[in-house]
């Protein structure tokens, strides 16, 4: 991905709301398949790591990354930003 497409992305998750929200259990394997369908419906989505998670929300991340096969676009805070283009729902059209 390129630090346009990166970017472009950043704006469109401005003004999404987050639809997950990571706690004190941390990733479970229902949470990551919760995850991959969400990303194959909207393409896009924003999680929100809460202050009982004891993990970062960097590593958080960049493991959701890797389970879910997605780009981390970013992570500001306790916030992870992932796209991961869909196959049957494509609705984002990358620069």
């Amino acid at each position: 991905m390129t630090s346009k497409q990166r970017a472009y992305l950043r704006g469109l998750a401005t003004n999404i709301e987050p639809i997950y929200q990571i706690g004190k259990a941390s990733l479970t394997p229902e949470f990551v398949i919760g995850i991959e369908e969400a990303l194959e419906k909207r393409e896009l989505i924003k999680i929100s790591v809460l202050k009982n998670c004891m993990d970062d929300p960097k590593e958080l991340a960049q493991i959701l990354g890797e389970r879910t096969h997605s780009q981390v676009v970013q992570v500001i805070g306790k916030k992870i930003v992932l796209y991961k283009e869909s196959k049957e729902h494509k609705k984002i059209m990358l620069p």
